[in-house]
């Protein structure tokens, strides 16, 4: 029975130390080096597809919808009428306009002609006093500057007369309608247009680039999207602008690609998912993915150096499958712990 007490307490003292030991025992860290170079990625941003050019027709005169030769759907042509205004009081104004610019043309010659005429008596001395001819010349100097602000008047009367006929301003397609033939129409209401015309054989797609990524951003880049009317069609575009603004609201540039859109499958408003490529920064240094550590507070990796863990904030860039770009007090060739965590305290280190 002795033997018997002996080896269990044996038995018992050897696992309390080997519970003592484990405890009292460091923990050990799989550590990554630290590389020069950024991270290839591609980011799914939002977009929209805008018209390459619209606008809100109003009419440019007072008067009443005589003809509407077009609708909501009509594809039109630059130049094309796309309505008739009747206004009887600037028909009226007009005419009365050239009546008086005819009448002043025709006094003009009669005053030509009596110069003429007093000019060729007044060579035979004393037959034509100095101060008729003077006063023939100067009528008709007065006459030809009133000839000539009639001919101005006549010829903004013909200019308001021209916007009875509402024209397109470029080729695309009629997307709205808001008059009929008889209404009233105001050149002061700036409501509701009569007429939307958009340009859809060419989109515009709009996305916001995060103010990080615009370095890696240049014209002429090829860009991939995808819509969800078309699922599963991969669409390509190219940048064609750079706003070279930030938003400071949303810490983000502006940057435009032109569709070409011949087929008439893509509309103005769609939303797209933009796929832009970006090959990293060269400036910036890859860590494992594991060893970024992110608080509410902060973001850091923990730093192993002469067996002394600290802690170094860093910004992150650019992610992959497996490690990320961070900007920070790194430099390659550094030591960091790969699977990181809060728990991890600075101080010496296995």
């Amino acid at each position: 029975m002795a033997i018997g007490f002996w080896g269990c307490n044996a038995d018992q003292a050897s696992e309390e130390k080997h519970h003592a030991t484990a405890r009292t025992e460091k923990p050990s860290y799989q550590l990554a080096e630290v590389e020069q170079g950024g991270v290839a990625a591609v980011l799914r941003l939002p977009g929209q597809l805008y018209a390459f050019q619209e606008v809100s027709i109003f009419p440019k005169v007072n008067g009443y919808v005589k003809d509407v030769y077009v609708d909501m759907g009509t594809n039109v042509v630059k130049g094309e009428i796309l309505m008739d205004l009747e206004a009887p009081e600037l028909e009226q104004a007009a005419n009365q306009a050239r009546e008086r610019y005819a009448k002043s043309q025709t006094d003009l010659q009669l005053d030509k002609e009596k110069l003429n005429r007093v000019s060729e008596a007044a060579r035979t001395a004393g037959a034509v006093s100095p101060f008729d001819l003077s006063t023939l010349k100067s009528k008709l100097e007065a006459d030809s500057v009133l000839s000539n602000a009639e001919r101005s008047n006549w010829e903004s009367q013909k200019t308001m007369l021209s916007y009875l006929k509402v024209t397109a301003p470029f080729s695309g397609v009629i997307t709205e309608r808001n008059v009929h033939p008889g209404a009233l129409v105001s050149a002061s209401s700036k409501e509701r247009p009569i007429l939307e015309l958009k340009e859809v054989d060419k989109l515009r797609l709009q996305v916001e680039i995060p103010e990080d990524l615009i370095p890696s951003i240049q014209g002429k880049d090829t860009i991939s999207f995808f819509v969800a009317a078309l699922k599963g069609v991969k669409l390509t575009g190219y940048i064609k602008r750079i706003s070279s603004n930030l938003d400071p609201q949303f810490r983000s540039e502006k940057i435009q690609i032109d569709v070409i859109n011949t087929d008439n499958k893509l509309s103005p408003g769609m939303y797209a998912e933009v796929l832009i490529a970006t090959a990293g920064n060269a400036r910036a240094v890859r860590v494992p993915k594991s060893a970024i550590v992110t608080t509410t507070e902060r973001k850091y990796v923990l730093v192993v150096e002469n067996s002394q863990i600290k802690k170094v904030d860093v910004s992150v860039g650019n992610t992959g499958l497996n490690s990320a770009e961070v900007f920070g007090k790194l430099s390659p060739g550094n030591k960091v712990i790969v699977n990181a965590n809060e728990d991890i305290a600075e101080g010496h280190a296995n």
